[in-house]
C-alpha cells in the first residue's frame, strides 16, 4: 500500500515541476519572439527634448526622446537576451558570458544616467570582471579536458618542456 501511495506522490511531483518547467519554457519563449517588437518601440518616442503629455513633462540630455529610446533598446534588448542565454545555458563555458552581460550592463547604465561619453569607458569597468573570468574559466576547461583525455601531471610537464613553434601551440589549443 505503501508503494502504491509513493508511485502516486512521485507521479504528482513530476507532472507538476513538468508542468512548471512548460510554463517557464514558454514565457521565455515569448520574451525571445517579441524583442524585436520591443527594439522598434523606440520608434513611438517624440522627436524632441522635451516630452509633454497631459500627465507629465519630461526633459533629457539627448538630442532627442527618439535618440534616447533608440540607444536604451539597443543596449537593453541584448542585454535582455543574454542574461536569458546566461540562465538558460547548462554548458560548462556559461560563466564568459558574464563579460558580454557586464559590458551591456554598463553601457545600459550610461544611457540612464544620459552620460555624455556613452560607449568608451565601459571597458575599464569591465576588466577586472574579465581578468578574474576568462583565467577562470580557462582553468575550469583545462580541468575537464585532462579529465576527459586522461592526462596527468608529467605528461602534461613533459608537453611543455618540448620546443614548439607557435603553429604548432596554437594547435594544441585548440586540440
Amino acid at each position: 500500500m505503501d508503494k502504491q501511495n509513493n508511485k502516486s506522490t512521485e507521479t504528482y511531483r513530476h507532472s507538476t515541476t513538468g508542468k512548471k518547467s512548460i510554463f517557464i519554457g514558454s514565457i521565455i519563449v515569448l520574451i525571445v519572439a517579441v524583442t524585436p517588437i520591443l527594439f522598434y518601440t523606440y520608434e513611438s518616442f517624440p522627436d524632441g527634448q522635451v516630452w509633454e503629455t497631459s500627465l507629465f513633462s519630461l526633459e533629457t540630455a539627448f538630442p532627442s526622446w527618439y535618440a534616447f529610446a533608440w540607444y536604451f533598446t539597443g543596449k537593453f534588448i541584448p542585454l535582455l537576451l543574454l542574461l536569458i542565454w546566461f540562465f538558460t545555458c547548462r554548458h560548462w563555458w556559461h560563466w564568459i558570458i558574464l563579460v558580454p552581460i557586464a559590458m551591456y550592463a554598463f553601457q545600459l547604465w550610461g544611457v540612464i544616467n544620459q552620460s555624455n561619453n556613452l560607449d568608451e569607458l565601459e571597458l575599464y569597468y569591465i576588466l577586472p570582471l574579465m581578468m578574474v573570468v576568462i583565467p577562470a574559466v580557462y582553468v575550469i576547461r583545462a580541468k575537464l579536458f585532462a579529465k576527459v583525455r586522461g592526462d596527468d601531471l608529467k605528461s602534461f610537464e613533459e608537453e611543455l618542456a618540448q620546443e614548439k613553434t607557435i603553429w604548432q601551440q596554437i594547435k594544441d589549443l585548440f586540440r
